[in-house]
C-alpha cells in the first residue's frame, strides 16, 4: 500500500513540491551561509518526493546548541510559512475520508519544515 500511497502522491502533487523544494535547495546553496538551510531543504525534497513509509526521528545527538540557533533563523527565515502551508493543505485534506492519508503527510512535513536541524528521515 506503501507504493500505491506514494504513487499517487507523486501524481497529484508530490511530484512539483519535492521540484520546489529541489530548486529551493539550489537557490540557497549558491551562497557558502546558505548551504546548511540548503541542505535541509534537500531533506524536505526527499520526503515530499516518497512520504509514505518514512518516518522522522530526532538525531541521536540532539545537535545541540548550534541546531537550536540554525531552528531559529530557520523559523525566522521561512520555516514558519513552509509549516503553515503544509498545515493548511493537511487540514484540507483531512475534510474527506480518501485524503485522510495524504493530510498527515503533509502533517509530517509540516513539522520537519519548523524545525529541520536534528532531523532524520528513515
Amino acid at each position: 500500500m506503501k507504493t500505491v500511497g506514494n504513487i499517487i502522491w507523486l501524481l497529484f502533487g508530490g511530484l512539483l513540491t519535492a521540484a520546489e523544494y529541489l530548486v529551493a535547495s539550489f537557490i540557497l546553496m549558491i551562497t557558502i551561509i546558505g548551504i546548511p538551510f540548503g541542505l535541509q531543504t534537500l531533506k524536505l525534497c526527499i520526503l515530499a518526493l516518497w512520504p509514505f513509509g518514512r518516518t522522522v526521528t530526532d538525531s541521536g545527538n540532539g545537535g545541540g546548541c548550534l541546531s537550536l540557533l540554525m531552528n531559529v533563523i530557520w523559523i525566522c527565515v521561512g520555516g514558519f510559512w513552509i509549516c503553515l502551508t503544509h498545515l493548511g493543505f493537511g487540514l484540507l485534506l483531512c475534510i474527506t475520508i480518501i485524503g485522510i492519508p495524504f493530510g498527515r503527510q503533509h502533517f509530517k512535513m509540516a513539522a520537519l519544515a519548523l524545525t529541520p536541524f536534528g532531523k532524520n528521515i528513515a
